[in-house]
């Protein structure tokens, strides 16, 4: 699965729910940084996902996802039904096919 595939199937898990399939596509050193929060490690991601999302009913409408080799950026907006909620830009690194790093931005 190249990198942009693999981004692809971190949106899909989040909006489906599925956490087993989350965790798969993030590496066991996973970090991810944005201007609210950060989590230091996968373990804390995905129960944060599973147990503490303020709104678990979000989607994610993207607009680009666009990368070359380990490095993929995505921008899209969060929407609560068809309603959009904000703006967002994520950028990823990747090692061996699994996200390592991501560093989220929003408005």
């Amino acid at each position: 699965m190249d990198s942009r595939s693999v981004v692809r199937r971190y949106y899909d898990a989040l909006d489906d729910h599925e956490y087993d399939a989350l965790e798969d596509v993030l590496a066991p050193g996973f970090v991810q940084r944005r201007p609210d929060r950060s989590f230091p490690d996968r373990e804390s991601f995905v129960r944060f996902m599973r147990e503490g999302r303020p709104n678990p009913n979000t989607t994610h409408e993207l607009v680009a996802i666009v990368g070359q080799g380990e490095t993929v950026a995505a921008r899209g907006r969060v929407l609560d039904s068809d309603d959009p909620l904000f703006e967002f830009a994520d950028f990823f690194e990747l090692e061996d096919g699994r996200i390592v790093e991501l560093e989220t931005y929003s408005r």
